[in-house]
């Protein structure tokens, strides 16, 4: 798992407690204050964006830290919205007229916030989402804004260097002299330092984009877009009217894309919180309109007191509050969670699964699971309770481990471990929502889920075994074919190089005997030994034509091309070759085919009463096909024992099928491929 989503995860509390509820609305109150307040004191347009800011920032903030109490981008933007707050008020204070008490402090406080508050903004914009800076130099980047605003803040608190108390009407509360000598040095640094802190921001969020991937590509888009129209309409406005005020109108917008990327995309997981807003909106909607619907719409209509029309209003929310609270949870669900299959869905889905039996089973096996339960992830785990490996999850993630049974799940995540016969074959893993524990319902169907998962494992398991012991016997049939063809290959070279080569220096021994016979006449020696070369010579004839059909020495020498080329010159039939071959296949795949072909002529002659036969030889990437058709008599079957049954059996341990095309009266086709791996 991702470290960071880890850590994430480990933030999160399934229900607030009542402390965190009170500061969330402590601070919450106190920003709604502040702003309030200040609008209340009079109306300044250059003002606007800090009341905006305060709003946005608080809000998403809060309703991040209410579910995630350590976030830092939540940290961050409550951080930034009250400052906003206080900067607001502030102004608000030092502009008014007549003057508030403490109306320039106030205002002072508000204007050294300032290069503060737009560092502050940076890092929550350069960590969003994660919380997290890209690398190291963006961690140290954003140091460097950090010091270099507290710089100009320091500048601002001492000397009115800020456009505000020029252009406000705003009176500085103390002076300490050289204001003019500060401005010349730090105007030209705060502006620089302005400029180069929206760089920035736009540079981290542009790259942190084109690293993200998935869900937080998808989350950034909107940040993204945010970000980029702020700064554009900054710049130009600095650049075309000569005011930044048209670009600090549209920062909000930032915090506003935050919150969005965060609600539309489930970020820090904060579902169940969007879930109980829902639900608490529409029983407080309830309550409001059904009191308000008895006691004016009744009262005016029905002359009875206030006390029995609340007593009726009070009878009519009960009776109404559980029908809708559970439509209310519903519609709730459906909204933030997706719609849930029903149990007669998911069992349908799972059968539907079963029947295909494909590599994508255990996935969409995941899917179904995940539906039926309303899981927002499902892993398969497959293996013993010590060594499991993650074979299908829902929805896809990145492969991990191996890891024990003890050492899945965790806080979000529940367990079931798979068992067959009593015996752990594996686990799902699923992640539910916080804080919402499966129903009884949903807990049984689960069970059945787990079993059927179990049988699917098992049965997967077997399939395993049965395709690995067939591997395991063509493997060895394999090695059956390659030594035979090497037993005939060291046969026929040991007749070659022995036996013929000994009646042939016989025959060369009695053809001396003959001429010295004639020499002293002897007309009956001579005629003897003429009869004995004579056999001698038919013996090894037949011996090389036998050394020649175990293994020809010129398919070993010079490859399949060759041999079939002396195959053909010496066959009593007309043959048409066509060989194409860019390489020489494996040893026993050129004997295989060799003995095909010559099998299919010695058939064509014998038997078929062939006039013709073509031969076709082509191997095309590691496939060699081997065809041979004649016009004989046909009829030709795989008999046991005989010649084409044979060479089926040595195809079949090569992997591959002899095919035998033989009608009566139409000729022969024998057809076979080979793989080459």
């Amino acid at each position: 798992m991702n470290p960071a989503l880890a850590a994430d995860r480990a933030g999160y509390d399934d229900v607030p407690p009542l402390a965190r509820e009170a500061a969330v609305g402590s601070l919450g109150l106190l920003v709604l204050g502040l702003v309030a307040y200040g609008a209340t004191l009079d109306f300044h347009v250059g003002n606007l964006h800090n009341a905006l800011l305060a709003l946005t920032f608080a809000g998403v903030g809060l309703y991040v830290l209410r579910a995630r109490p350590a976030h830092r981008v939540g940290l961050l933007f409550v951080g930034l919205g009250v400052a906003s707050a206080l900067m607001f008020f502030g102004r608000q204070a030092g502009l008014h007229s007549p003057a508030l008490p403490g109306g320039a402090w106030l205002a002072w406080v508000s204007i050294w916030l300032v290069p503060l508050v737009m560092a502050a903004a940076g890092v929550a914009v350069m960590v969003f989402p994660t919380g997290r800076h890209l690398s190291r130099r963006w961690r140290a980047a954003s140091f460097a804004m950090v010091g270099l605003a507290i710089l100009v803040a320091f500048a601002s608190a001492l000397w009115p260097i800020e456009d505000d108390w020029r252009r406000g009407g705003l009176t500085f509360p103390f002076d300490i002299g050289g204001a003019d000598a500060a401005r010349t040095v730090a105007a030209p640094l705060m502006l620089t330092c302005y400029v180069g802190f929206q760089v920035l921001w736009a540079a981290a969020v542009v790259v942190r984009l084109r690293r993200a991937d998935g869900d937080e590509a998808r989350q950034l888009r909107w940040f993204v877009f945010a970000v980029t129209v702020s700064v554009l309409v900054l710049v130009t406005g600095d650049l075309a009217w000569g005011t930044p005020l048209p670009g600090l109108l549209t920062l909000p917008l930032v915090p506003l894309a935050a919150g969005v990327a965060i609600v539309r995309y489930r970020l820090y997981d904060i579902d169940p919180v969007i879930n109980k807003t829902l639900v608490g909106g529409a029983m407080v909607l309830l309550i409001s309109v059904g009191y308000v619907g008895v006691v004016v719409g009744a009262g005016a209509l029905v002359p009875v007191s206030d006390r029995v029309l609340a007593l009726v209003a009070t009878a009519a929310v009960a009776v109404a509050f559980e029908p809708v609270r559970r439509r209310a949870q519903a519609l709730a669900d459906r909204l933030v969670y997706g719609r849930r299959v029903t149990p007669y869905e998911t069992l349908s889905r799972l059968s539907a699964q079963l029947s295909r039996n494909d590599e994508g089973l255990l996935v969409g096996l995941a899917a179904t699971i995940g539906g039926g339960v309303g899981a927002s992830e499902v892993v398969v785990w497959v293996g013993d309770a010590e060594r499991m490996q993650a074979v299908a999850a829902w929805p896809a993630r990145p492969p991990v481990g191996p890891r024990s049974l003890a050492e899945l799940g965790s806080r979000r995540e529940l367990v079931r471990p798979v068992r067959h016969d009593g015996v752990v074959q594996g686990a799902l893993v699923l992640t539910t929502t916080p804080g919402v524990p499966l129903t009884p319902a949903e807990d049984r169907l689960l069970g059945d889920l787990v079993a059927q998962t179990g049988l699917v494992i098992d049965h997967r398991a077997r399939l395993e075994q049965v395709a690995r012991q067939a591997s395991e016997l063509q493997a060895a049939a394999r090695r059956i074919v390659t030594a035979e063809d090497s037993a005939r290959r060291r046969i026929e070279r040991n007749l070659h190089d022995g036996v013929q080569q000994r009646l042939v220096s016989l025959g060369m021994a009695l053809g001396a005997m003959v001429e010295r016979a004639a020499a002293t006449g002897c007309p009956d020696l001579v005629r003897e030994a003429e009869h004995a070369r004579r056999q001698l010579l038919d013996a090894t004839a037949e011996l090389r034509d036998t050394a020649r059909g175990l293994h020809p020495a010129v398919l070993t020498l010079d490859g399949l091309d060759a041999a079939l080329a002396n195959l053909v010159d010496r066959s009593p039939v007309l043959v048409r070759l066509h060989v194409d071959l860019d390489r020489r296949p494996p040893p026993e795949v050129e004997a295989t085919a060799y003995f095909l072909v010559s099998e299919a002529l010695t058939n064509a002659a014998r038997h078929a009463g062939a006039s013709v036969v073509d031969v076709d030889v082509s191997l095309d990437g590691d496939r060699l096909t081997v065809e041979v058709s004649d016009d004989g008599a046909g009829g030709a079957e795989l008999e046991p024992g005989g010649g084409l049954h044979g060479l089926a059996d040595r195809l079949s341990a090569l992997g591959a099928r002899l095919q035998v095309v033989s009608p009566p009266g139409g000729g022969t086709t024998v057809r076979a491929e080979l793989t080459c791996g």
